[in-house]
């Protein structure tokens, strides 16, 4: 086991008793390296930490399970956009990985950073795949950043089928979506390259953004998607009546496929590099009139 996470995950716990507020205030100022106020926050991460303790959309939860968000995915912009699903498990033990696909990616509903990627059967570690399924399944995510719609998530295993070709470098598209638009489009990849994962930010119009967020930018040439419209369209309708979204796209034989809804990146603590482009997408994240809030709901849950 990764001590660093089991030790992280035992503090987290033991900060349990901390009500929201007070802990958020304390987590902020140790990763994002400056004060959060939570009475009049300006910029992107802190109003992402108030968003937390003050919007309580019944829809949430839902957005945020990797199984469930499926349906709503399908009567928005239809199933076409979904990735195949091979199968929804309780448990690891109930899984037979034996009869699955030759490729395959398992992921826990519940939380984040779970995934068991499966490219060959032939040289996939079955034991390790379900001692991190295992693993996860009893990992709160609530905890370490008080996300509360997460809390709301009956933990289970989801399997859907493997994109495209192994060979392939499968690119994350994450579009940012403030009130229901596209304001900005950030790319993950070189995940598996040895040198680290690259996040590197555009415009709608495919134009580099001379930022960074807890990740480096890549310093390789990243290609318009041919179908980038097309993805805006669906990333804005998916969002439409919320005060803020992230949604994840995937491409891949010139089709393109839903990721995920986020609804805080990072958990809120990923400092921007320069600071300034923390109060710009702060500016961007109109909470005073978007979010359904109850101004005397604080603390804890």
């Amino acid at each position: 086991m990764n001590i660093d996470k089991r030790y992280k995950d035992a503090l987290y716990h033991a900060c349990s008793f901390i009500d929201d507020r007070r802990y958020l205030k304390m987590i902020f100022f140790v990763k994002v390296k400056y004060s959060l106020s939570l009475e009049n926050p300006r910029s992107f991460n802190e109003k992402l930490q108030w968003l937390k303790l003050n919007d309580r959309n019944n829809s949430y939860p839902d957005l945020v399970d990797k199984y469930r968000v499926r349906e709503f995915v399908a009567e928005r912009i239809g199933d076409d956009y979904l990735i195949p699903l091979v199968g929804l498990w309780d448990t690891v033990d109930e899984v037979d990985f034996g009869s699955l696909p030759d490729r395959f990616v398992a992921k826990c509903t519940h939380d984040s950073g779970s995934v068991v990627i499966c490219a060959d059967k032939e040289s996939f570690d079955e034991d390790a795949a379900k001692k991190k399924l295992s693993r996860a399944l009893r990992h709160n995510m609530f905890f370490a950043g008080r996300e509360w719609p997460y809390s709301k998530v009956k933990p289970r295993i989801i399997i859907e089928e493997y994109l495209g070709d192994p060979s392939d470098d499968l690119i994350d598209y994450k579009f940012m979506c403030f009130g229901g638009k596209v304001k900005c489009i950030f790319t993950c990849t070189e995940r598996f390259s040895g040198e680290g994962l690259r996040v590197t930010f555009f415009d709608t119009d495919w134009k580099k953004l001379p930022f960074e967020r807890h990740y480096p930018a890549s310093d390789k040439a990243i290609p318009e998607p041919e179908n980038l419209s097309e993805m805006i369209r669906i990333a804005e309708s998916l969002s439409k009546g919320l005060v803020f979204a992230r949604i994840d796209l995937y491409v891949s034989d010139n089709s393109i496929y839903f990721g995920e809804v986020t609804l805080y990146p990072g958990s809120g603590f990923e400092p921007f590099r320069p600071i300034e482009w923390d109060y710009t997408l702060g500016s961007w994240l109109d909470i005073a009139e978007h979010a359904d809030i109850d101004r005397d709901q604080r603390g804890s849950f």
